[in-house]
């Protein structure tokens, strides 16, 4: 016979992991953070574009899918309905951050930044879990917490030794954490919330287009029309990002996050050969132990006789 014991918070966290709800959730945060660590491959071949520039057209590209979609799928009026009071100041608060959080993380990758902004999205997964404990009142188990603290360790040793510009990830950790915090309670979907947050971004990157003195087109044919997919991927990860963000525990988002810094991390050293120091390999080896540690931490007892 066999017996399964948990705690009852054990038992909740894995009647949770086993919902249609939470699955989906996994299969869109995978996906989103996938697309996230890939990204660097696209930006770079953006170089000789200015990265306000890019992130203008990421904006607007954006806003003209997300358009059609909403049209399609007739979501006009429930949208609107939605955008207002409470919601409405969220989103204003939520779409200011992630243009910070774009604005650098371009800008990091086009000056040969990518360690540096992979730490940023290593620290991140801290900052949700810590607003999941603070804000939402999430509770995690003493083995989760140890994972936590394994993982700090890692970030303050390449915070510590590895020196360099320090504001990026910084930026990024907290920028990324805040906006996420804020989509989770916004009282609005992924696709509405998304739509909204572009429209209110709109005029300012058209102003950026309009009044820039370098050409917003006419760099090449594979430049311009990476440009304009930028809208595709753009909203993409992002959508998929809020749907899970609403389907999973912040701090199991936390954990997903390591996905995409490992794939820039990769994307740095292999591909366009940054720097790789001892410290990076020691930060690298204690972050994953970090996830180890998590993972285990959240399965149930089980005990067979």
């Amino acid at each position: 016979m066999t017996l399964r014991l948990a705690s009852g918070a054990r038992s909740r966290d894995s009647a949770r992991m086993t919902t249609p709800a939470t699955r989906t959730g996994l299969i869109l945060g995978i996906s989103a953070y996938a697309l996230w660590g890939l990204l660097p491959l696209y930006l770079h071949l953006l170089q000789g574009v200015p990265a306000l520039q890019v992130l203008s057209h990421r904006v607007l590209w954006s806003l003209v899918l997300l358009a059609v979609i909403v049209v399609v799928t007739r979501r006009v009026a429930a949208i609107g309905q939605a955008a207002r009071g409470r919601t409405l100041l969220l989103l204003c608060g939520s779409a200011a951050l992630i243009a910070v959080n774009w604005l650098v993380y371009i800008w990091a990758v086009q000056n040969g930044h990518v360690l540096e902004a992979s730490l940023g999205y290593f620290i991140n997964p801290l900052v949700n879990v810590a607003l999941g404990m603070i804000v939402l009142g999430e509770r995690i188990g003493a083995m989760q917490k140890a994972a936590v603290a394994v993982a700090a360790v890692g970030v303050a040793v390449m915070a510590v030794a590895g020196g360099g510009a320090l504001w990026i990830p910084l930026t990024l950790a907290f920028s990324f954490g805040l906006y996420g915090l804020i989509r989770k309670i916004a009282a609005i979907d992924a696709l509405g919330g998304l739509t909204v947050e572009t429209a209110l971004l709109a005029a300012p990157a058209l102003a950026v287009l309009v009044t820039s003195a370098e050409p917003v087109f006419g760099r090449g044919v594979q430049t311009d029309t990476l440009l304009v997919l930028a809208g595709a991927v753009t909203a993409a990860p992002l959508l998929m990002f809020a749907a899970a963000a609403r389907r999973l525990r912040y701090a199991t988002m936390g954990l997903l996050q390591y996905i995409a810094p490992t794939l820039q991390f990769l994307e740095a050293v292999v591909l366009f050969h940054e720097p790789l120091r001892p410290v990076h390999i020691v930060t690298f080896a204690l972050i994953w132990a970090g996830c180890a540690l998590y993972a285990i931490g959240s399965r149930p007892v089980r005990i067979t006789r």
